[in-house]
């Protein structure tokens, strides 16, 4: 009986956000209105830093492939999300959830790990200012991106491996909006024991390493800063680094809370609330905050507004 019922299921239902009808349209415009946002943001910065030689930097380079793993983590989720307000039932089969899981896995943790080498960019920046060309040259930022991309996807390997391995002979229904980890292991009827495991050393020792990698890198920022004697220069050192900094704050809270729980304190409805900010709005406001904080972006935006003026 165990292995008909495993046969059976073939597909998972999204149970979406919310099962309230009435915030099923309202809750449509405002993500729509957020996607739109979020596209919008990271295409053009995507694009700023491509054409403004004033950016040809490896912090924007870094920022650019932050933009780009922004758009993908939202462009992932987002549609099933607004499909399942309108039908009010997402339908998703076993092949398509295991590829929607490895592929957000993989472009979270490429924006972890992003987000972790652009603190030690800002290290190399602000405490060897004058080896900083040498040692984050174009090879240096190669290869950084291309570990983040290996090693994030290594894991969203592992962890999608770990999950489909389970049986699922019980409820097809996913108390979410997309095929995350947790809410996948509640409905197995499998021992999920060895999962949670894996989840919490594998995704949980990759977050607490970049966390441990960016606090070492801010302490040794803000000793550099408060070693420097003109009011000017620890201001312009502090505004090199707070956007990032801010960024940050915003990404691994959401993750610790997210991922680095244990099952006990688990719960559907927080997860859900999370998971939205996590996949949702954070990559919406990163361009934002890059965009409106940062004094070299806002320049390159004006002086391509400007060259746009002056074509017209």
């Amino acid at each position: 009986m165990k292995e008909v019922n495993q046969t059976l299921i073939k597909e998972f239902i999204l149970q979406g956000l919310t099962n309230d009808p009435d915030l099923q349209m309202p809750l449509f415009l405002v993500f729509i209105l957020v996607y739109i946002i979020t596209v919008l943001g990271n295409v053009g910065i995507i694009i700023l830093i491509k054409i403004s030689p004033r950016l040809h930097t490896p912090m924007y380079f870094l920022l650019s492939n932050l933009s780009f793993a922004d758009l993908c983590c939202s462009s992932i989720v987002t549609p099933t999300m607004l499909i399942a307000f309108l039908s009010q039932r997402m339908v998703i089969s076993l092949a398509g959830c295991a590829i929607q899981m490895f592929l957000f896995v993989g472009m979270g943790s490429t924006e972890v790990f992003l987000l972790t080498m652009m603190a030690y960019d800002r290290y190399i920046a602000v405490c060897k200012p004058l080896r900083y060309s040498v040692i984050m040259n174009n090879t240096m930022c190669l290869r950084l991106v291309v570990a983040a991309y290996s090693v994030a996807f290594l894991d969203a390997l592992i962890q999608t491996n770990c999950t489909f391995r389970l049986n699922f002979c019980g409820s097809n229904e996913i108390t979410h909006f997309y095929c995350d980890i947790p809410p996948m292991l509640k409905i197995s009827c499998s021992d999920t024991g060895l999962n949670e495991a894996v989840l919490m050393c594998v995704a949980g020792g990759l977050i607490v390493a970049a966390l441990v990698i960016v606090l070492t890198s801010y302490t040794f920022i803000v000793a550099a800063i408060l070693r420097i004697q003109s009011s000017d220069g620890r201001r312009r050192a502090i505004s090199t680094c707070s956007t990032h900094f801010f960024c940050v704050t915003l990404l691994f809270g959401t993750l610790v809370f997210m991922y680095c729980r244990p099952r006990s304190q688990y719960s559907m409805d927080q997860d859900r609330v999370a998971s939205v900010f996590y996949m949702l709005i954070i990559p919406m406001i990163n361009p934002l905050i890059y965009s409106l904080r940062n004094q070299e972006v806002k320049l390159a935006l004006r002086k391509v507004g400007g060259r746009t003026c002056v074509l017209r």
